[in-house]
């Protein structure tokens, strides 16, 4: 399997589909999950002639199980050394969640004269806790409940959160699909539970404000009205405001993990950002 080295020598895990002369789109995902959660969009853009990368983030998948080095700073370092193991220039950078933070932190920091355009799906930026800076964000306690939860149970924790919240499956009607919340489990699991419990934090209250004004490439901001993680209200309508060249397109009744179960539209909708 193809890993780079990290500055601290964590191995980072990646997928690399696609000719080296077409125009690279980089995915990153959201916790705790892995590059296996963009399964829909890499053989989708694969197909219509993208090279695909995506990776697993330090303590995430197949990548090393760190005990150290899970904050953002530390997963913007990682993603700049594989675009430059990689050679990626003129990329697409997207990610979903806690990836769109990381994307966000790479490309203000690391992404000068690499990157084209940027897209933050149901993403974590500006900040998601509450400071007396962000009055509106989610307490604290929040996201200390996700820690405990996440020490007393993993493996709990890990089908209560993809059968209720993230896809919108707690909401009445709504059917849950057994093979969607397999799968995150699935890749919950094979990641590190230290690097998990160091990364709600990370998450949380990191404060990408100063990031997202510096990123002058185009950014389409996208998320779901019903986002029951990531409030929408907190999120890409503060986002959307900092940036300097960005556009916001939101989706009613759609949910967290809207890329993944609602893949078609968000694949037409990236597709045609990428082209414009």
């Amino acid at each position: 399997m193809p890993f780079i080295t990290a500055q601290d020598g964590a191995e980072i895990f990646y997928k690399d589909w696609g000719s080296k002369d077409a125009q690279p789109i980089v995915f990153h995902h959201g916790w705790p999950l892995s590059a296996d959660d963009w399964d829909a969009q890499l053989l989708f853009f694969h197909g219509q002639g993208f090279r695909v990368i995506a990776h697993d983030r330090r303590g995430h998948g197949r990548s090393t199980e760190t005990d150290a080095g899970n904050e953002m700073d530390t997963y913007a370092a990682d993603v700049a050394a594989l675009t430059t193991a990689l050679d990626l220039r003129n990329a697409v950078h997207i990610g979903h969640s806690t990836g769109g933070g990381e994307v966000a932190r790479y490309v203000a920091q690391h992404g000068q004269g690499r990157v084209a355009k940027a897209v933050l799906i149901s993403a974590v930026p500006p900040i998601m806790v509450k400071t007396e800076a962000n009055p509106e964000g989610l307490p604290l306690e929040v996201f200390d409940g996700f820690r405990a939860a996440l020490a007393a149970n993993r493996a709990q924790f890990y089908r209560e959160v993809p059968s209720g919240p993230f896809y919108g499956f707690n909401r009445p009607g709504a059917k849950t699909l057994d093979g969607v919340v397999d799968n995150w489990w699935r890749q919950g699991m094979m990641g590190g539970l230290k690097a998990h419990y160091d990364c709600i934090k990370a998450f949380s209250e990191t404060d990408f404000t100063d990031d997202l004004k510096a990123i002058d490439v185009p950014v389409l901001i996208l998320h779901g009205e019903d986002d029951q993680i990531v409030p929408i209200a907190d999120s890409a309508h503060k986002a959307i405001k900092l940036l300097p060249n960005g556009t916001l397109k939101t989706y009613p009744g759609l949910s967290h993990g809207m890329f993944a179960i609602n893949a078609e539209i968000i694949n037409a909708d990236l597709l045609a950002f990428i082209r414009i």
